[in-house]
């Protein structure tokens, strides 16, 4: 069989104007990048609390390198479970105030084995209809059935909730923040609704560690939830800028996923230097609040100036703050003309949001200064 379809189908993304690229930073991720040789200021990066390139995080990994090596060498289950994977389980646990934490190499990993492991064929799982790709992934591997509520309609979940046979589990799923909206989920009331109809919930705070919460928990800390919501997974690549996720929840849970959990079992441990930088992103995050201070302080600088501009930002509440663009020609334009006054902004189209609502996905961080928002708000003055 030849493989002139991938051809073919490449033309037709870039006839919808939706092919996409990579593009190379020369240098450590930061408030500004260097890209083809030209510094440009940094507008889309995950890297909420500006942790990425911190110094003590890298010397965390080097000292952890010195003591154990690189590789893991195996699955933990065989022979590669080593001391930093404890280490920063035990820290995540502490922080997030649970029983137990186990950590997976990714945040893919962690929604593509949590939820096949939780659930089957004969299970119902509710996710909202804008979750991130991993988590309906996720799902389809339970062979569960699958009910996709519209974005926060708690009515419309409540009445999937009602006419599901009883018998059989359930599990309401949902990020606490959107990854390309920037909103929050109303976690209460799905916690509620949980309790209500015997469904267990499960949350992805990937966009909300770190960054939301009193000491950085994220949503269900900062409402005070913790202990109602079953199951707590989240990345370390985002605000702790290291790489890697967890689920946090009770001392069986984790055995249960230890024995159950494909994509746990059936892959090498992270390298243990990964696992010791990201317990130590984890202290940092616990004990500085300054740094989500000054994240806090940007992102509404930048909401408020960019809504009396006339931008719409979609309903955004966090440091995601989308500009609704509507045209994929249109947004991957904008981006380009920002890109030539040194701001890096990237354009976001269909398949990644649904068709119709193209859009600039603009991150601000507590690296970025006044003055970098301030170039940037005239940047987008120019628009």
């Amino acid at each position: 069989m030849n493989m002139d379809f991938l051809q073919k189908e490449l033309q037709d993304i870039d006839a919808l104007g939706l092919r996409r690229s990579l593009k190379i930073l020369e240098g450590p991720q930061g408030r500004s990048v260097s890209i083809d040789g030209r510094q440009v200021s940094n507008f889309c990066s995950n890297d909420y609390l500006g942790l990425a390139g911190d110094r003590r995080i890298r010397l965390a990994a080097i000292r952890t390198i010195e003591e154990y090596g690189f590789g893991s060498g195996a699955s933990r289950l065989i022979c590669g479970n080593m001391g930093p994977h404890e280490q920063l389980e035990e820290e995540l646990a502490a922080f997030k105030g649970t029983e137990s934490a186990l950590a997976y190499s990714s945040g893919y990993m962690a929604n593509t084995g949590i939820i096949p492991a939780l659930m089957d064929r004969h299970a119902a799982v509710f996710s909202d209809k804008l979750n991130h790709a991993s988590i309906i992934d996720g799902i389809i591997l339970s062979r569960a059935r699958l009910l996709r509520y519209p974005h926060l309609d708690m009515q419309a979940l409540e009445g999937m909730l009602k006419t599901c046979p009883a018998g059989g589990r359930k599990l309401i799923v949902t990020d606490t923040v959107f990854s390309m909206d920037g909103d929050r989920a109303p976690l209460k009331e799905i916690v509620g609704l949980g309790r209500r109809y015997g469904a267990l919930v499960m949350v992805d705070e990937a966009h909300a560690f770190g960054v939301l919460g009193e000491h950085g928990g994220g949503l269900a800390e900062e409402l005070g939830i913790v202990h109602d919501v079953d199951i707590q997974m989240g990345t370390l690549s985002k605000a702790a800028g290291c790489f890697g996720a967890y689920v946090c929840g009770t001392k069986i849970l984790r055995e249960y996923l230890i024995n159950k959990s494909r994509s746990f079992i059936y892959t090498t441990g992270m390298p243990p230097a990964l696992a010791g930088a990201a317990r130590a992103a984890v202290q940092i995050i616990r004990l500085d609040g300054s740094l989500r201070r000054r994240l806090q302080a940007n992102s509404d600088h930048l909401h408020e100036r960019l809504k009396a501009m006339g931008f719409d930002v979609m309903g955004s509440t966090t440091p995601i703050i989308p500009i609704l663009v509507k045209d994929p020609a249109a947004a991957k334009a904008m981006s380009l003309r920002l890109l030539e006054q040194g701001m890096l902004v990237q354009a976001i189209r269909p398949p990644t949001v649904p068709t119709g609502t193209s859009r600039l996905r603009l991150t601000v961080t507590a690296g970025h200064d006044r003055e970098d928002l301030d170039r940037l708000l005239a940047a987008f003055r120019g628009l």
